[in-house]
């Protein structure tokens, strides 16, 4: 490997959550049972979006996608994250650590353009309801998941490149529970004033990127809300958006707390970034399933459908 040339270290060590036995076997089953969770719920939306043809519309096309983002995203740090709370030694090899900088990267950068690509369609639904299946065509909305996706890797890409570059002498200590890209610059011996420069013109650009698209849907969503004369129909529009909107807020702010805040090693960064990875995951399927009556109906109908 490229890297092996100019870092004298093969591995990093990991400070964990907590190095108390009691209160690590506390956070072991308290993790254990979000990431439980996340992958129950998760795949139980993907299921049930696939099988119920009245969830086959755009918002739901969307809707899957990232339920199988959110699956891959808490896979990349929670499992690594249950294996140190059991060992003694929390080590992650320099591969394995740079490797999890891109997948980190790729699940999070994917979500945040599909939760843009999402507002863009409720924009659609909210404002052009009548040109919602032209606006809205399938064409449209395969090449919007594929766009996605992507900028997403070429984001990660270009990240990781930036981790790889590093060098790394002596410092081996990570102040986290995970490989945040943050917190290797601390331990590299070389120049990373160009690094944590470009690192945060790729985040400025890849988070305002999405975040604009969504401020300017909602931005008219809501003129086109208080336009509504009915309570009834303001409710009703309100109430198809308001569980992405909840999301929305979710994962942006604690996303752009935990890479543009300097790294401080305190513990406000590791709950931003345990939020972020392994928190919202677990809730979007919560957030869409129990404010949406639509997939209530759908997980009764497939209830009734294969076990009854």
């Amino acid at each position: 490997m490229a890297w092996r040339n100019h870092s004298a270290i093969t591995e990093f060590i990991l400070t964990g959550l907590s190095d108390d036995p009691r209160i690590k076997a506390l956070l072991f089953v308290l993790f254990l049972a979000i990431y439980l969770l996340t992958t129950v719920g998760n795949l139980t939306m993907l299921l049930v979006i696939r099988v119920d043809t009245h969830l086959h519309t755009p918002m739901y096309f969307f809707l899957s996608h990232l339920s199988f983002v959110d699956l891959g995203f808490s896979s990349v740090t929670v499992p690594k994250l249950l294996e140190d709370l059991l060992s003694k030694k929390k080590t992650i090899l320099l591969e394995g650590c740079f490797t999890q900088v891109f997948f980190v990267f790729f699940s999070s950068g994917t979500e945040a353009c599909l939760l843009s690509v999402m507002a863009y369609d409720r924009y659609a639904a909210i404002c052009h309801p009548l040109l919602y299946g032209q606006v809205m065509s399938t064409k449209l909305c395969v090449r919007l998941v594929l766009l996605s996706w992507t900028v997403a890797s070429l984001n990660a890409t270009i990240i990781v490149l930036l981790a790889v570059n590093l060098d790394f002498c002596e410092a081996q200590t990570i102040h986290h529970y995970t490989c945040e890209l943050p917190a290797l610059f601390p331990l590299s011996c070389s120049d990373v004033s160009i690094t944590v420069n470009i690192l945060l013109c790729a985040s400025l650009l890849h988070g305002l990127g999405t975040f604009i698209p969504i401020f300017f849907s909602y931005t008219r969503i809501v003129s086109t809300i208080l336009s509504i004369s009915s309570t009834t129909g303001r409710s009703k529009a309100f109430a198809t958006c308001s569980s992405h909107l909840i999301a929305v807020t979710l994962f942006f702010g604690s996303g752009f707390l935990c890479y543009l805040m300097p790294p401080s090693g305190s513990s406000l960064d590791l709950l931003l970034s345990l939020q972020y990875s392994a928190v919202t995951p677990m809730l979007n399927p919560l957030i869409y399933s129990l404010k949406n009556k639509e997939v209530k109906l759908a997980v009764h109908r497939s209830l009734r459908k294969y076990l009854l």
